[in-house]
């Protein structure tokens, strides 16, 4: 069996294995004479074409800062550590709120997860903790000493009129409302989020450290049994960018600079109330995002979470255009934002327009073959490095998933190939997302499915 460093290094050894093949396959290391040095595009395009075609080309350049962040963090911090060891007594641990905020759409779900999250806190030896359930509609939870039911009033209203989670959110911090003091943590799950023994480790080393206000760990979505394949192997991308980018921003740099989930994060309650939820619109439809840059314009620092959780990727296609849309136009509200000033949400900004422009930057694809075009050699290689990183991303995702001995070597083969094989799927469901998104509605906020179906086969 592998060793943790043994696994890093042959997934090192890929990557760049992934790059090199990448930047010959698409001509940018040069092998054969490159036909397009003898085109002269202000003949062939005019200036007009060639301008635009040019213009699309740098556009591709615009997922570089994340793409670099991605590959320094798969390269620099072990990808696939040991088991996590606690670091002191649970029962030295401060209070910890398990806050779980929901609609109270699906109750049998969340009394299910209540339940699991218990046992896995229990099992673990935490011992100072509360399960906190923050609902629109009562759910009745049965009587537990553990377990607080709190039901936001449908007449609350914030001083700055934020909606939607951001509203039960801040309900949850206002005198009267509040259990926990300002030296307690809270962690924030959503309400299918399920908490693993390496989870609560986590969280254990970090509260009892002490030395970070804000926290958040990784998120795997192919445990247990998977509904939807398309939309698990799809999400597998999300996994490598919390071991990547998300990993190297909070390890290293301590702050969010590209922004943050809204589920596994861990919270000091004083620093959470002087953040708040309380944002206006512009801080409710992606309030998790909102929250983080304020935080960061405020000083306050953030770490990585050793563990990991478990959530289900969206059932069905039409929420997880939906799911993308929401994401889209909530950070789009965060970086057109008077309230987070440039410097704190530059990169936040230049990734949402990476996003934003991802129609254009797909046309290069099919102008690619039918107007070529020179370029100098390092626009060529870095474009070819985007390509490779974000392709081996998904594949890095299924193999940190996805478990060998529990799926088998052919299995674990076929997923890899299935999520590649989802790139063009993803690729057209984030531009459906990104025309709807720009076009429709912003201040909505639509909540995916979370009763389980029967399972899709691919």
């Amino acid at each position: 069996m592998l060793t943790s460093t043994q696994k890093h290094v042959l997934h090192c050894c890929l990557l760049f294995t992934v790059i090199v093949f990448f930047e010959i396959f698409t001509g940018a290391v040069k092998v054969l004479p490159d036909e397009t040095a003898n085109i002269d595009p202000w003949l062939r395009y005019g200036a007009i074409g060639t301008i635009i075609l040019y213009t699309l080309r740098l556009i591709t350049f615009l997922p570089l800062p994340q793409v670099l962040f991605n590959f320094a963090g798969l390269i620099l911090y072990n990808a696939f550590p040991d088991k996590v060891t606690l670091k002191g007594s649970p029962l030295l641990a401060p209070f910890i709120c398990i806050r779980i905020v929901t609609r109270g759409d699906y109750p049998q779900l969340v009394r299910s997860n209540v339940a699991r999250n218990m046992n896995k806190c229990t099992e673990t030896g935490l011992e100072n903790f509360l399960i906190e359930v923050v609902t629109d509609k009562p759910l009745n939870l049965a009587p537990h000493r553990r377990v607080r039911e709190v039901v936001v009033p449908s007449t609350y209203k914030t001083r700055s009129g934020a909606l939607f989670k951001a509203r039960a959110l801040q309900y949850c911090l206002e005198d009267g409302v509040s259990m926990v003091t300002d030296n307690d943590w809270i962690v924030h799950l959503d309400e299918e989020t399920l908490l693993t023994e390496n989870s609560v480790r986590g969280i254990l080393n970090f509260v009892i450290d002490g030395k970070h206000h804000f926290g958040q760990g990784l998120i795997t979505y192919a445990n247990e049994d998977v509904v939807n394949w398309v939309t698990t192997l799809a999400d597998s991308f999300r996994v490598a960018d919390d071991m990547g980018k998300l990993r190297l921003q909070f390890t290293l740099f301590h702050k969010p600079l590209f922004s943050w989930k809204g589920s596994f994060v861990v919270t000091q309650v004083g620093a959470e109330k002087q953040v708040s939820f309380d944002n206006g619109l512009d801080g409710s439809v992606a309030e998790d995002c909102y929250f983080a840059m304020k935080a960061y314009k405020l000083g306050y620092s953030f770490n990585f979470v050793e563990g990991e959780m478990w959530e289900k990727s969206p059932f069905t296609l039409w929420d997880f255009v939906q799911q993308r849309k929401r994401w889209l136009q909530g950070i789009l509200l965060v970086v057109h934002s008077d309230g987070i000033p440039l410097w704190h949400k530059l990169l936040l900004a230049i990734s949402c327009y990476s996003w934003v422009t991802l129609p254009l930057s797909t046309s290069n694809v099919i102008l690619a073959g039918l107007c070529p075009i020179p370029c100098p050699a390092i626009i060529d290689f870095i474009c070819a490095f985007i390509g490779a990183v974000n392709i081996y991303m998904y594949v890095f995702g299924v193999v940190k998933s996805f478990s060998l001995y529990r799926f088998g070597m052919l299995r674990f083969i076929l997923c890899i190939c299935g999520a590649l094989s989802t790139i063009p799927f993803n690729i057209i469901i984030e531009n459906v997302a990104v025309i709807w998104g720009l076009f429709g509605k912003k201040h909505k906020f639509y909540v995916v499915n979370k009763n389980v179906l029967p399972p899709i086969d691919v």
